[in-house]
């Protein structure tokens, strides 16, 4: 029943049948009923999930509207200017630019603090240069993914806990496959960029030959030859939304652009540092950024209507998704999946164990979260490993090759990802179509600089 109810999900969340919130807590409520749980227990097993998740929801409604005041006020215009004079209208090196952004902002293991401070600063340059959303968040996705293999990262911790070594014993045998990592997302990263030069290119002929008649295409403002705007039609991902489009000049407040920097980098220091709780450190951010930037009653109200729409629309999307947890969790499935899982390796393929574990590490990350994989299904893993004389070392390293590494961006387990989707305002669907392909290509070259070193073994013998 777990993996029909996550299979459902995902075919409906790929094929874009319904909205992400009927499908996330929609099913799972429905398989809890077909499994035999009565509406009490899956109440309870609602509540746990819901528990979990109200922190990143708060954050996030917060967050949400926190950057889209600093945006409405301005402060991410004379950023955006630099960036565009030194990278012109290159998205090749917007592409790289952001890839390798999210790969110092990861340097602290967490996938939240990453997407909050990596989309807002690039968001509206993608938007201003017209390039699809959806390669934003591939390229953020990528850089965070490599980079999750770091020691004080959450599955890196979990697999040195699971297997009892140390952290460091796990991490430093992988340093050479996680640099590779880097390589080969930046190589995306560039390719991605190539590639959206070529479609701007052909809007911007478009829009010369609507400019002399030739013919008529709709959408997009183009200044300097290149799309001020996203537009589905022009090859977009066709959701830039209202948050993303620019606020008028009576909204910024050039006068106050260092206070706003000023402040913005003191939430994300605290964040860092941990200094209180994110959901917190956004409330009182906002409450300032209104006090400072917008006082009175109307413009304050006008500001927060004018963000609420994404916000909710992203927070009831969080609270689905507890709902899913709650209920896969609670109702056993993630215990039975992971005793599945393992049970159907055949004994004759037990000595490649680490070889199939690193290969299937991303697809995994859209079926086990990381507590779900690391304290579930790899105990059970290293058992059967054990039995061939394949160390639970070797299995722990392959899993982390991808396994909420790098498949972490792609994994509705895990409330980062709803972040990144929700802050990049695309569509959950096709970000995993766009991503998957790319995130599985950077674990196979990182699998094979790991075999190639040594951290990982082809077949033990």
């Amino acid at each position: 029943m777990g993996f029909l109810t996550i299979g459902v999900i995902l075919a409906v969340l790929l094929t874009n049948r319904v909205a992400a919130v009927v499908a996330l807590a929609g099913v799972p409520i429905l398989g809890g009923l077909i499994a035999g749980f009565s509406p009490a227990e899956i109440g309870g097993f609602v509540s746990e999930g819901l528990g979990g998740v109200v922190g990143v929801t708060t954050m996030f409604v917060f967050a949400i509207i926190y950057f889209g005041l600093m945006r409405d006020a301005g402060m991410f215009d004379p950023i955006i200017d630099r960036i565009v004079s030194f990278a012109g209208n290159a998205p090749v090196t917007v592409c790289v630019a952001t890839t390798l952004l999210a790969c110092a902002a990861h340097l602290d293991g967490a996938g939240a603090t990453t997407f909050l401070i990596t989309i807002p600063a690039m968001l509206p340059l993608f938007d201003r240069l017209g390039m699809s959303r959806l390669v934003l968040t591939t390229c953020v996705g990528l850089g965070a993914g490599v980079m999750n293999v770091l020691p004080w990262g959450g599955p890196t911790a979990r697999a040195a806990a699971v297997t009892d070594v140390a952290v460091n014993d796990l991490w430093v045998p992988l340093i050479p496959a996680q640099v590779a990592g880097v390589v080969a997302a930046v190589a995306i990263a560039w390719w991605l960029g190539r590639r959206e030069r070529r479609r701007l290119a052909g809007i911007t002929t478009e829009h010369a030959q609507q400019a002399q008649g030739v013919t008529t295409v709709g959408g997009s403002r183009v200044i300097s030859g290149v799309s001020d705007s996203v537009s589905s039609g022009a090859g977009g991902d066709g959701s830039a939304g209202e948050e993303g489009e620019e606020a008028g000049e009576d909204l910024r407040r050039p006068r106050l652009f260092w206070f706003n920097v000023a402040l913005t980098i003191a939430v994300i220091a605290c964040l860092v540092a941990a200094v209180a709780p994110p959901e917190l450190l956004f409330l009182v951010a906002v409450l300032i950024a209104l006090l400072v930037n917008y006082p009175g009653l109307k413009q304050q109200t006008a500001r927060i209507e004018a963000h609420s729409k994404g916000a909710m629309l992203m927070a009831t999307t969080l609270l689905a998704a507890g709902v899913f947890l709650g209920i896969l969790e609670g109702s056993g499935m993630i215990d039975a999946m992971a005793s599945t899982a393992a049970g159907l390796i055949p004994d004759g393929a037990a000595p490649a164990l680490p070889l199939i574990v690193g290969v299937l590490g991303v697809p995994l990350s859209l079926v086990f979260g990381p507590d779900a994989y690391y304290f579930g299904v790899m105990p059970v893993l290293i058992g059967v490993g054990e039995q061939f004389a394949v160390s639970g070392v070797a299995i722990a390293s392959a899993s982390l090759i991808g396994e909420e590494t790098v498949g972490f961006p792609i994994s509705p387990l895990t409330g980062a990802f709803y972040l990144l989707v929700g802050l990049g305002g695309v569509e959950i669907g096709r970000h995993i179509r766009h991503l998957i392909g790319w995130a599985w290509l950077v674990s196979i070259v990182m699998l094979l600089v790991a075999i190639a070193t040594g951290a990982v073994p082809l077949w033990v013998a």
